[in-house]
């Protein structure tokens, strides 16, 4: 965990960045720099401090983040208005292919009764997540609205430090206010843009 959560959240925003400032050209100088402080603070706050993390998961950050960011460009691509009918056919698609990976691994796959309520949220929450990002790309920049949701795992420490009672690194500190610098740099630049 200590290197894929930090390499899949900067390749999955990456993508999208270079696929953005490629077809919109660069953004604004405050957008850049706020982007440039979102990805450390990815870094940062992904980072985990356990040496006894096991072995470097790299090539599966590296898939992971890939197929991150190619989703989230790909999504970008929905026509302006088209939230819900392509973003139905993106779930039907995944439910195809988990239930085909299901019949061939003949595996148990029903859920304890206890789980299903937060595994249900879980899919809720994941599904409204994605539907405001595809939202965000059709009236703003795909890089820009990849690199603000790229910032989730701030959102995880902050609410481990709240509800878990985490005890609060200096680079998580540094990360979560390097992202919250970032969200400012970020809207203050698209407000002050064209």
């Amino acid at each position: 965990m200590g290197v894929v959560a930090p390499v899949t959240g900067v390749i999955a925003a990456m993508i999208p960045v270079l696929v953005g400032v490629a077809t919109e050209g660069l953004p604004p100088p405050f957008v850049t720099i706020g982007i440039g402080c979102a990805l450390v603070a990815v870094v940062l706050v992904s980072r985990s401090h356990d040496p006894d993390d096991g072995p470097s998961g790299l090539p599966y950050g590296l898939l992971a983040g890939t197929a991150i960011g190619l989703f989230n460009v790909c999504v970008a691509q929905f026509g302006e208005g088209r939230v819900f009918g392509p973003f139905t056919i993106v779930r039907l698609a995944e439910v195809v292919f988990i239930g085909g990976l299901i019949v061939l691994a003949r595996r148990p796959w029903r859920l304890e009764r206890p789980l299903l309520a937060p595994v249900a949220l879980v899919g809720v929450l994941d599904m409204a997540g994605n539907a405001f990002f595809i939202a965000a790309t059709q009236v703003g920049r795909l890089d820009v609205a990849a690199v603000l949701s790229s910032l989730y795992p701030v959102t995880t420490v902050v609410l481990a430090i709240g509800l878990l009672r985490e005890r609060v690194t200096a680079s998580h500190a540094l990360g979560i206010g390097l992202a919250a610098l970032a969200v400012v740099l970020i809207a203050a630049g698209s407000a002050a843009a064209p």
